[in-house]
């Protein structure tokens, strides 16, 4: 499938910075370093031009992706997926057995594996992944790869990989340390230095009277309506703080952070990304390899610890050509951070005492087989469409996993679906489904 098919079929048309990586890569031969700003749209800047060289029919790994953690690798291989070239991708990462890794690995045969460093060299290790064959090694987000420790890991991996292979190199920041990954390569370089964060961000400063800053973080996501947004903190217990509060107001919301489990994680984050919550408040984990479309608001319940960290959090909201608002909630011994370089304006939380929480336009439910069960995408939609009598327009986001699914539905027909399909088998298989909260 050529290029322009794809984005067709995604309804998108590339930025400056990816026609430029996607020429560099097709036309050339040699390494490619791509520094751009969050939320440029880097993945898809490899990911295009890389499915052109790829042969789909050869079972080898052919690229491998090095990604500082899972969040980013569920990601890139849902892009690739969402892409529709056919190309096998899989996602390593740590928080599960490298056996139960090296079945699927053998049973799908990808050509792509993205991976966080200490994983693939586990692979490596093992043998069950097999480098010979390997055309491109990609390190996205290679900043936060060094940043999180994973040097020597990287180097490593590295040196495991074919000398002919071409390494491509996407970072939002510079650094001394891209000579030795990717030597002397082609350097495209999209980061304007006078731009902190985009001009579509309007930055915003909340004033608390308080010290304790939960009173009036209520009131203005109130003021927010449905428009998605993250609120971040700085501490793993101050999400679940803050996550408690706010559910006992009534938001519907997902808690993240680095203290959670591996599913819990998953949970939290595929509810805000299919609608089913409208908030999530987060640590920075959230900050960084989370490409979340139409996220409008950014909150800063605690002052960014860094501009590094500053900048990331912000860069979750007007992603490509987008807008969005940023918010500083302040107590009294606060000011904005003297590294923000936009211009930033007092906002006034309109009055809106005794106001609903907005609840948001979905609702996920677990359906407890998957592919193991010999159960699609179509078959959920069948089940939900004829057994629970909804209409195609009231299902969204699907997502089957080896042993259960997922499944996005309109959040006011929920009730009446779970009472309708009580009892009910999909595909003749009696089968648990529930509403995941």
């Amino acid at each position: 499938m050529k290029i322009e098919e794809i984005t067709n079929k995604l309804g998108i048309k590339l930025n400056d910075m990816q026609e430029a990586s996607a020429q560099a890569i097709i036309g050339g031969n040699g390494d490619l370093a791509v520094l751009s700003p969050t939320g440029s749209g880097k993945t898809l800047a490899y990911l295009l031009p890389v499915s052109q060289l790829i042969d789909e029919l050869q079972d080898e790994v052919q690229t491998i992706v090095i990604v500082p953690g899972r969040e980013l690798a569920l990601q890139t291989t849902n892009v690739l997926q969402n892409m529709g070239t056919g190309i096998r991708s899989f996602a390593a990462y740590g928080g599960r057995p490298t056996m139960d890794e090296h079945r699927v690995l053998r049973r799908l045969k990808p050509q792509v594996v993205c991976g966080t460093p200490g994983r693939l060299n586990d692979h490596l290790d093992k043998e069950n992944i097999d480098p010979s064959h390997v055309k491109f090694v990609v390190i996205d987000e290679f900043d936060k790869c060094l940043e999180m420790g994973f040097r020597e890991e990287m180097k490593a991996l590295l040196r495991r990989m074919p000398r002919q292979a071409r390494r491509i190199l996407l970072s939002a920041t510079d650094s001394e340390d891209i000579q030795g990954m990717v030597g002397h390569a082609m350097r495209l370089d999209y980061r304007q230095e006078d731009e902190q964060v985009p001009d579509r961000v309007k930055v915003l400063a909340v004033h608390s009277p308080e010290k304790d800053k939960l009173e009036p973080l209520g009131r203005l996501l109130l003021s927010f309506g449905q428009d998605s947004t993250i609120v971040f903190v700085n501490y793993r217990d101050s999400v679940e703080r803050t996550a408690a509060y706010l559910r006992q107001m009534g938001f519907t919301l997902s808690a993240f952070h680095g203290g959670l489990d591996q599913k819990a994680r998953e949970d939290a984050l595929y509810r805000f990304v299919n609608g089913s919550a409208n908030i999530m408040v987060s640590t920075d984990l959230g900050s960084r390899g989370l490409d979340i479309p139409n996220i409008k608001n950014i909150v800063h319940y605690h002052l960014p610890e860094s501009e590094e960290s500053y900048v990331h959090r912000v860069g979750r909201t007007a992603r490509w050509q987008e807008t969005g608002q940023a918010y500083f909630i302040l107590s009294a011994n606060e000011q904005v951070p003297e590294y923000v370089h936009a211009e930033v304006t007092d906002y006034e939380i309109p009055e809106n005492e005794g106001a609903e929480c907005p609840q948001p336009r979905m609702s996920t439910l677990y359906i407890g087989k998957g592919k193991k069960d010999k159960i699609s995408k179509v078959d959920i939609v069948g089940f939900l469409c004829k057994k629970g009598g909804l209409k195609s327009a009231d299902i969204g986001r699907i997502d089957v996993k080896d042993h259960y699914a997922y499944a996005a539905i309109d959040r006011k027909q929920l009730k009446s679906v779970l009472k309708r399909i009580a009892g009910e088998k999909i595909k003749g298989i009696r089968t648990i489904v529930e509403e995941i909260r």
